[in-house]
């Protein structure tokens, strides 16, 4: 008798697994390869694009280790706010990236989960290698909550929670995307 955890995935999952984990791997080579305007491409016109703040607590305060939406967050941004970023790199005014950082995102870990309106709770593991100048350099990890929805046939981030697991940034910016 096989357990329920043990069995192999049903078909449709696993090509939902397939085109999700393409469509991570295609977003980490536009970031690597600083093409911004398309990585913008890849979210809803209504995301949110949040980093809450992540804080040391005691076990039994576990719900209180990440900050509420609204609640001075690390990152929460719209649309409108990831294009004007992206717009400020491109003028060669963002002095933190003039040159620009050289980066490496591996993405994996993924789990998806198909809702009933269609779209898709998906949740990775990031490792993200930022080398800048000569010896400016950091490795961030942690994981991403999104909901993705197809529009006009094509996968989109309508809303990402990053959760890094370091609680303290101890680089002079963040200036990468996530």
């Amino acid at each position: 008798m096989t357990s329920e955890s043990s069995r192999p995935a049903q078909p449709a999952q696993q090509a939902l697994w397939f085109e999700l984990m393409q469509f991570y791997i295609r977003e980490a080579w536009l970031l690597d390869e600083r093409r911004l305007r398309e990585w913008l491409d890849l979210f809803t016109d209504d995301v949110l694009y949040f980093m809450p703040r992540r804080k040391n607590v005691l076990r039994r305060e576990l719900h209180r280790e990440l900050s509420e939406l609204g609640d001075l967050a690390i990152l929460e941004e719209d649309k409108r706010y990831l294009e004007m970023r992206v717009a400020r790199l491109e003028t060669g005014m963002a002095w933190a990236e003039d040159p620009p950082s050289r980066t490496r995102h591996l993405i994996g870990n993924l789990e998806a989960t198909p809702q009933a309106n269609g779209e898709v709770t998906a949740r990775t593991a990031f490792l993200v290698y930022r080398s800048h100048l000569e010896t400016d350099h950091q490795l961030l990890s942690g994981c991403r909550d999104d909901v993705l929805r197809k529009v006009n046939g094509a996968w989109k981030v309508a809303r990402r929670t990053i959760v890094l697991d370091a609680n303290v940034l101890l680089d002079k910016n963040l200036s990468v995307f996530l």
